[in-house]
């Protein structure tokens, strides 16, 4: 059983930093995928970055170059570093966990251009709001 809980979300003005912590546990198999998700008001949810147990990690465009993931060492707390926030980055942002031992565990890990990653992911967090101003 994972469990997932995410932190560090708040509000910045355009250009500005924040850093999302998602603590995990339950995660144990000897494959997995941690993404992050965002949701805005009015928008489709959309995943935007992942890391897998290796340490891969893949982003979808919109992100390249600004959004950072990363895990711990004991891989119990994964991390979103965002940097030159937008205003267009203000939403919802969940992490969620997908493993082997899930029936719907896609071993690829592939942020890039999936449009509906987010049907491959059983566990997630509650979700923590980033808001950005201009």
């Amino acid at each position: 059983q994972v469990q997932l809980v995410e932190s560090g979300g708040g509000s910045v003005q355009s250009g500005g930093s924040l850093r999302l912590s998602c603590a995990a546990s339950g995660l144990t198999a000897s494959r997995y995928c941690l993404g992050w998700f965002r949701q805005a008001p009015g928008k489709e949810r959309e995943g935007i970055a992942g890391i897998n147990k290796e340490g891969l990690t893949t982003y979808t465009e919109s992100v390249k170059g600004r959004f950072t993931v990363s895990q711990d060492s004991a891989k119990t707390t994964f991390y979103l570093q965002m940097n030159s926030l937008k205003p267009d980055d203000t939403a919802m942002y969940y992490c969620a966990a997908a493993q082997k031992s899930d029936p719907n565990f896609n071993p690829s890990c592939n942020f890039d251009g999936s449009k509906y990653i987010h049907l491959g992911f059983r566990d997630w967090g509650q979700g923590t709001q980033v808001t950005v101003s201009s």
